[in-house]
C-alpha cells in the first residue's frame, strides 16, 4: 500500500512528467525534482525498465504504480491521490504533450480543482533516429501508428518536399505502413533504419528499404517491443553520422565482479562506452568479529603513536573513516601523521576524507610498487617508527614484511573482512562458464578468486581485464589469459583501456576484411 506523503505548505497536484526515451540519462532535471518530491508514482508500462529502475533507486521507498486503461480512468485515479494532498507524478514515455492519451489525461484533469504541471521530455520520435546515427533536418514528421493516421497523406507530402518520416509503433505494425506509404507515393526503395530499444546499451537497428518492410522480407523478427521506424533519404548518412551503435564496447556483455555497493562506477563507465554490465557481488565487506582491535588503532592516530599509515584500498579507508564517525573524530587526527596510498583511486578516497597523501607509488600501482618509493627509517629524521597497516583479513604479508625490513614497526590490523558472497543465479553462472560474456572486469584478487569460487572459471574466448599486476598475478594462476592491464590502477582507466582493446580489435577485423 502506498503513503502518501504530502508537501509542507502545499496542496496535491498531478505533475505530468516526460521519462525520455529510455535512458535515464536523459531524464531531466526538473523530472528528477518533481519525482523526489511525489508520494505516487503512475508509470505507463512502456516506460524503459533502466529508467523505472533509476527512480526506485534515486528514491528509495516510492512506489512505482503501473497504470492501464482509458484515459479518464487514469486520470481519476491521479486527482483522488492529489485531492488527499499527495504530489501525484504521472510517468510517459517520451514527452508528455506527444502522446494523445496522456493530452487526453490532462484535460479529464483540467475538468476538476487538482492545479497540474507538465514537465517535457525529450520526445522519442526525435532522440530515437539521433540515436540510430539519423540527422532528421527541419522537414521531418512523426507519426504514432496508435493514432490511426492518414499514411498515404504522409507519404504523399514527404515524397514531393522530400522530407524525412518518423513513424513509432510495433515491429508487427510496420510491414501495412510500409504498404501504405508505398501506395501514398514514397518510392519501394526509399531506405528505412528500424530502430529498437532506442538510446539504451541494447538498442538495434536494422536498415533495410520500404518494399522490404511492406513484403515482409526485411528481417525484423528479432526486433520486438515498440519500435522506432525512420523513412527517408536522411537514412543514407547513417554510417557517417552513427555515434552510438558505433561506440567500442556498444552491445558487448561486460561482467563486473564486485561488491555490490561498488560497482556503480564501472557499470556507468561501461555503459557511457556502449555495454552491458552485468553485475555479479562476489565478495561483502564486513567489520571485524571484534572492534577492539580497530578502536585501539584509531585511538593511537590522535594520541601520536604513528609517523604513517598505509592505505591498501579504497575499503581500508572507508573502514578508518566509520571508525572515526563512531568515535567521535574528524580528519584533524591525522595531524602528523603522513599518509600512503596503493592506487589513485585509494588516494582520491583519502582526499575525499579532506586529506592529501604525502606518498603514492609512481610506478606499480600495487605493495610492491610502494615499498619501492617508501623510505627506509631514520631515527634522526622520523620521530616515530610505528606505521599503521589498516587492511583485509584475507591481505598478503608482502608489504607488512617489505616494511620491517626497512626498519619500520608495523601494527597490522584487520579493518575489515571480505566474504564470499552467494553465488549467481544459474542462467548467470552458465553465461560466465559458457561464453556468454564479452569481458570481465577484475580489481582485486579477491574478485578473481571469489568469482572462480561461486561461479567457475570465465570462458576462454571473454576478455580479461585486470586492474593492476596483483590481480593479474591471481587470474594467471588460475589459467585465465590476461588481455587488458591500464597503466593506472584505477576503476576509469581500466574501463578506457578495454574500450581501446575492443577498438583495435574492430580495427584489426576491419583490416581483415578489406
Amino acid at each position: 500500500m502506498t503513503r502518501l506523503r504530502k508537501t509542507a505548505g502545499q496542496a496535491g497536484r498531478v505533475v505530468f512528467v516526460g521519462a525520455g526515451p529510455g535512458d535515464p540519462g536523459m531524464l531531466t532535471a526538473r523530472a528528477s525534482a518533481a519525482l523526489a518530491e511525489a508520494a505516487v508514482v503512475l508509470v505507463d508500462p512502456d516506460v524503459a525498465p533502466a529508467v523505472q529502475d533509476a527512480v526506485r533507486a534515486a528514491n528509495p521507498g516510492t512506489e512505482l504504480t503501473p497504470v492501464s486503461g482509458e484515459p479518464a480512468e487514469v486520470a481519476k485515479g491521479a486527482v483522488a491521490a492529489a485531492k488527499n494532498g499527495a504530489v501525484v507524478v504521472r510517468l510517459v514515455t517520451g514527452d508528455p504533450y506527444t502522446s494523445d492519451d496522456v493530452v487526453k489525461e490532462v484535460l479529464a484533469v483540467c475538468r476538476t480543482s487538482v492545479p497540474f504541471d507538465v514537465v517535457p521530455g525529450v520526445a522519442t520520435a526525435t532522440a530515437v533516429p539521433a540515436f540510430a546515427g539519423v540527422a532528421l533536418g527541419s522537414t521531418a514528421v512523426t507519426a504514432d501508428l496508435r493514432s490511426g493516421v492518414d499514411l498515404p497523406a504522409l507519404a504523399g507530402a514527404a515524397a514531393s518536399a522530400g522530407g524525412t518520416l518518423v513513424l513509432q509503433g510495433t515491429a508487427d505494425q510496420l510491414p501495412d505502413a510500409a504498404v501504405r506509404l508505398v501506395e501514398g507515393g514514397l518510392a519501394g526503395s526509399t531506405p528505412v533504419v528500424v530502430t529498437t530499444g532506442g538510446s539504451g546499451t541494447g538498442q538495434k537497428s536494422l536498415v533495410t528499404k520500404l518494399s522490404a518492410v511492406a513484403e515482409k522480407t526485411a528481417g525484423l523478427d528479432p526486433l520486438s517491443g515498440q519500435v522506432v521506424a525512420t523513412v527517408g533519404t536522411a537514412v543514407d548518412k547513417r554510417g557517417r553520422l552513427s555515434w552510438w551503435e558505433s561506440r567500442p564496447l556498444f552491445g558487448w556483455r561486460v561482467l563486473v565482479p564486485r561488491t555490490k555497493d561498488q560497482a556503480g562506477e564501472m557499470s556507468d563507465r561501461l555503459r557511457a562506452y556502449g555495454a552491458v554490465p552485468v553485475e555479479v557481488p562476489t565478495i561483502a565487506v564486513e567489520p571485524p568479529r571484534s572492534p577492539a582491535q580497530m578502536d585501539r588503532a584509531v585511538k593511537g592516530l590522535v594520541t601520536g603513536r604513528y609517523g604513517w599509515i598505509v592505505f591498501t584500498s579504497v575499503n581500508a579507508v572507508k573502514a578508518v573513516r566509520e571508525k572515526f564517525v563512531e568515535l567521535g573524530l574528524d580528519a584533524r587526527a591525522f595531524a602528523g601523521v603522513k599518509v600512503a596510498c596503493v592506487g589513485e583511486q585509494t588516494a582520491d578516497a583519502v582526499r575525499d576524507f579532506g586529506i592529501q597523501p604525502e606518498l603514492v607509488p609512481t610506478g606499480e600501482q600495487s605493495s610492491q610498487g610502494l615499498l619501492a618509493d617508501f623510505p627506509e627509517y631514520d631515527d634522526v629524521l622520523d620521530p616515530i617508527e610505528r606505521v599503521l597497516l589498516p587492511r583485509a583479513d584475507i591481505a598478503t604479508e608482502t608489504l607488512a614484511a617489505g616494511l620491517v625490513e626497512r626498519g619500520w614497526e608495523i601494527d597490522d590490523v584487520t579493518a575489515y573482512r571480505t566474504v564470499r558472497a552467494a553465488p549467481p543465479p544459474a542462467a548467470v553462472r552458465e553465461a560466465i562458464k559458457g561464453g556468454g560474456f564479452d569481458a570481465v572486469c577484475f580489481t582485486s584478487s579477491s574478485t578473481v578468486r571469489n568469482l572462480v569460487g561461486i561461479a567457475g572459471k570465465p570462458h576462454a574466448k571473454t576478455v580479461v581485464a585486470v586492474i593492476g599486476p596483483a590481480t593479474a598475478a591471481s587470474a594467471q594462476e588460475f589459467g585465465l589469459r590476461v588481455d587488458v592491464q591500464p597503466e593506472t590502477a584505477a576503476v576509469a582507466p581500466l574501463v578506457d583501456a578495454l574500450a581501446e582493446y575492443a577498438l583495435s580489435l574492430r580495427e584489426a577485423e576491419d583490416g581483415e576484411g578489406k
